[in-house]
């Protein structure tokens, strides 16, 4: 997918700031661009709430994962979602990654 961005003159300092920041973390001005993105929609949700964002899993799913730590476990959430098979280990990964930003 391609997106354009039309900004006016007085944001271009903020197209220098995503450049640096590229710079900065060998990723494409993109990357950043979509990190920024993604930290800011995803601040303060669960991570539950961002694996279905990102479509790794169900809210049935995620439901059924909630019953199962409530009958006494102490594994975290996404522990049980992985042992179920109801997400994959790497989306996880992935969600925790988004959910510490």
């Amino acid at each position: 997918m391609q997106t354009t961005i039309y900004y006016k003159d007085e944001d271009e300092y903020l197209i220098d700031k995503v450049e640096e920041k590229a710079n900065r973390e060998r990723k494409s001005k993109s990357a950043v661009i979509l990190s920024i993105l993604e930290e800011y929609f995803e601040a303060e949700r669960r991570i539950g709430e961002i694996l279905n964002d990102m479509g790794a899993v169900t809210f049935d799913r995620i439901k059924d994962a909630l019953e199962a730590q409530e009958q006494g476990t102490d594994k975290k959430l996404g522990e049980i979602l992985v042992e179920n098979d109801y997400v994959r280990e790497v989306d996880l990964d992935r969600a925790l990654q988004v959910q510490d930003q």
